[in-house]
């Protein structure tokens, strides 16, 4: 069958194609091999700057062109190539050669690729593409989360909720500082993420400048290999290396990548059990449909979606981080299969957060409710007064309040009164404990 959304063996490229498709600038064959062409440019303008070679401007504006105006039928052109070299390296170096031929500049031909082995060129141009994409896409997405995030904290700022530890009533908390916990959990996330460099390996066939150490040796390649990386790539040149990048930031990325969608995870599940609370309804839309068999259903598929992507792209993102830094003596192809994968996990996790920010975006607080539970579990408010009766010096008062509370479900605010007017304590603080209520008992938090 001819490959279309319906025939894709991946839902990434084949249901979810549309919510996703901006992500094969970065990830597809055709990306790979443009950011290629990319690197192989920039390293012949780097020689020419270095006055290796004269090159005009005209020529130079000319084969700018070339990197700029990429296109699938260049990217074709490559692999047509590639069918006749079987290497998909050599195949863009003797694509750029032929740009050089028609341009009128071939006596410069033997510059393209000079001293370079093809991990020069794919460990520069996927950490390149890896670095675009986390700047112009996961990183705004996960930041717009976080964003959606707070602005509801602060909307339920005022709500009084109560807490369940182990999933039993608990001290009362407020909503939007529970909230507030996931918003702190990212941003922390975000900055650890920050300061994860986006390396690069750039040295020869291992690592050592070998061949452009022989041809020039009275050039420093150590110092030119740094200029090159960090100020045309604008990535950072790892100093020791194989034949290829050691990967250790890509794989710290990919943990901190992780860590954030299991904080995403457990967003997801915390909001999907205060739906089935009723602290939630849903918006409903005109003509969609919430259980094939139960018309009243409203289900939280939106939050079920995001759980499920989430763990699909952390099972990856796990993978890719326990092997990527792996690999046999100076170099063994496993990273480059693996690699060919990158873009799935970030795939599957720009799915959940674009479903986790319509699941958020669909929800109705059911303050009445949350009120509710508050007003039939008085118990929480023991710890408050054997708390105030500790400072108090009123003797045993956890033992007092747990023979009250502890396995007794008709606690309500007439049991706890009359519990307090039978204490032998002034009327003044028996006063202060008859205003601790479930819904005023919620503690402080900081400000957001």
């Amino acid at each position: 069958m001819e490959l279309t959304n319906l025939t894709a063996i991946s839902p990434i490229d084949g249901r979810y194609r549309k919510q996703v498709q901006q992500l094969d600038n970065y990830f597809s064959e055709y990306a790979l091999i443009k950011y290629r062409v990319f690197v192989e440019v920039e390293y012949f303008f780097f020689l020419a700057d270095k006055k290796l070679f004269k090159l005009s401007a005209k020529a130079k504006e000319k084969l700018q062109a070339v990197a700029d105006n990429f296109s699938i039928e260049d990217a074709q052109r490559i692999k047509d190539i590639e069918a006749i070299t079987n290497h998909d390296v050599k195949a863009v170096e003797y694509f750029l050669k032929e740009k050089l031929d028609a341009i009128g500049i071939a006596d410069l031909k033997e510059w393209i690729h000079f001293g370079l082995t093809s991990q020069d060129i794919n460990n520069t141009a996927i950490p390149l593409s890896w670095k675009h994409c986390m700047e112009l896409e996961y990183l705004p997405a996960i930041a717009n989360i976080h964003n959606s995030l707070h602005d509801l904290a602060t909307q339920w700022k005022q709500i009084a909720m109560l807490a369940k530890t182990h999933g039993q009533p608990a001290s009362p908390t407020v909503l939007g500082k529970e909230i507030m916990v996931f918003v702190e959990r990212i941003a922390n996330q975000i900055t650890l993420f920050s300061h994860i460099p986006f390396s690069a390996k750039f040295g020869g066939a291992t690592g050592n400048f070998n061949a452009h150490h022989i041809a020039f040796p009275d050039k420093n390649w150590v110092a030119l290999g740094n200029d090159f990386v960090d100020n045309y790539l604008g990535l950072e040149r790892m100093q020791f290396t194989t034949q290829i990048e050691h990967y250790d930031s890509l794989a710290a990325h990919c943990d901190a990548m992780k860590r954030i969608n299991t904080i995403l995870i457990d967003l997801c599940r915390d909001i999907w059990t205060y739906i089935s609370m009723d602290y939630f309804k849903q918006k409903t839309k005109a003509g969609e449909v919430g259980s094939s068999a139960m018309p009243h259903k409203v289900n939280p598929i939106d939050f079920e979606n995001a759980e499920g992507n989430l763990g699909v792209a952390n099972a990856l993102l796990e993978h890719f981080a326990a092997k990527l830094p792996i690999s046999r003596l100076q170099r063994d192809l496993t990273d480059s299969t693996v690699l060919r994968n990158l873009g799935m996990p970030v795939a599957h996790t720009i799915l959940a957060i674009k479903s986790l920010e319509k699941g958020l975006g669909k929800l109705l607080l059911n303050e009445a409710k949350i009120a509710e539970d508050l007003e039939n579990n008085w118990a929480v408010v023991a710890e408050a007064i054997q708390t105030v009766l500790r400072r108090e010096n009123y003797p045993n008062p956890y033992e007092a309040l747990k023979d009250l509370t502890r396995g007794n479900n008709k606690i309500d605010q007439k049991a706890i009164h009359d519990f307090i007017g039978k204490l032998k304590v002034s009327a003044e603080l028996k006063k202060t404990l008859k205003a601790i209520t479930p819904s005023n008992y919620v503690g402080v938090s900081a400000e957001y």
